[in-house]
């Protein structure tokens, strides 16, 4: 896995992840699936189009997906700013 790619959902941050956060880890990704830090100019379509495709894709899984006991933890913090 990329070093430099994060976790994107708590626990491992505090809160949702931002869109710069998720870009940033799609491109990432694309750079090290391409081998490519940047694009060459006839590349960069392609390589701006995975960027965004893989953004998309990291978005919609960060959505759907459920953490145990997370929940609870976010009650129970609201519970005590409410009290």
């Amino acid at each position: 896995m990329c070093r430099s790619i994060k976790t994107l959902r708590p626990p491992a941050i505090p809160e949702k992840a931002t869109e710069e956060e998720v870009r940033a880890a799609a491109l990432q990704y694309v750079r090290k699936v391409s081998g490519f830090r940047a694009p060459a100019a006839h590349n960069q379509e392609v390589f701006e189009a995975a960027v965004e495709a893989i953004a998309e894709a990291t978005r919609d899984l960060l959505d759907g997906l459920q953490v145990r006991g997370a929940g609870a933890a976010v009650s129970a913090d609201a519970a005590t700013a409410t009290a």
